[in-house]
């Protein structure tokens, strides 16, 4: 497997945290020849996903190396050419960085293209696959949980509802919770599965789309799936977990169409 420094191909499968190798992935390891280029269009498309949001700094240059197994030179080239086309900003000193400046520009739509469209059956069955593991792992929440497992989601979900507008703060909130509730089933297989898909639905970078429209569904679907699991009914929490991880295909789909020109940005 390629290390974090070295300028090898991403390995077409994702390790589990309990170190099984199950999922193949659903988009193409960014080979050494273009590299930079590939990781410019995937963060490209994480941008007009929602993914990262105009205002927000991205992961240090060492973390998004060890997310896509490429080397940091690869990392450093890809934000330079974002910074020069207008999407990143790169600033100096102890708290720099790349912060994102806007979330479309006049190559996006190229660049997602490329991403998704000729991965886009791989992407359907994952995202199918997605839904009936979240299915399972709520209802399995709703099923197990203790006293201590209901305290934990509902804090994660009052963090969520809390964290206000700030991209980063409900990146992780969202993480917390879903987090808490996969924990709930006590069984780390199906968690470290779900955490697996979540990699890779998000094209390697561990964020859910974001916009103000989804921050307001996800707030109300939270309140509904928490309230299920801790009322034991598995198959409310089944349905709800399914509706509420569809909002990532909505959001997919219609960034795809918005690429292909069937909406106008």
């Amino acid at each position: 497997m390629a290390g974090p420094e070295s300028d090898g191909a991403v390995p077409p499968v994702l390790e589990s945290s309990v170190g099984l190798a199950v999922l193949p992935s659903a988009l193409e390891p960014l080979r050494k020849r273009n590299a930079a280029e590939q990781l410019a269009e995937r963060l490209v498309t994480a941008i007009a996903l929602g993914e990262f949001v105009p205002g927000q700094r991205l992961p240090a240059e060492r973390e998004l190396s060890g997310m896509l197994g490429v080397s940091r030179t690869v990392v450093r080239e890809a934000l330079h050419r974002l910074a020069d086309d207008g999407y990143l900003e790169i600033q100096r000193g102890r708290n720099g960085g790349a912060v994102v400046r806007s979330s479309w520009g006049p190559a996006s739509a190229e660049m997602v293209r490329r991403t998704l469209a000729p991965h886009w059956a791989d992407f359907e069955a994952l995202l199918d696959l997605r839904l009936l593991i979240e299915a399972l792992i709520a209802r399995t929440a709703a099923a197990r949980h203790t006293s201590h497992d209901v305290e934990a989601i509902r804090h994660a979900q009052r963090g969520y509802a809390e964290a206000g507008s700030e991209r980063e703060a409900s990146r992780a909130a969202d993480q917390a919770l879903h987090t808490a509730i996969a924990s709930a089933g006590h069984n780390a297989y199906l968690a470290g599965l779900s955490r697996q898909i979540r990699a890779q639905v998000s094209l390697g970078f561990g964020a859910e789309p974001y916009s103000a429209d989804i921050r307001r569904r996800a707030i109300a679907q939270h309140a509904e799936l928490v309230e299920a699991i801790a009322d034991r009914d598995g198959d409310a929490a089944a349905r709800l977990a399914a509706i509420h991880f569809g909002l990532t295909e909505v959001a997919l789909r219609d960034l795809l169409r918005r690429a292909q020109g069937e909406v106008r940005p």
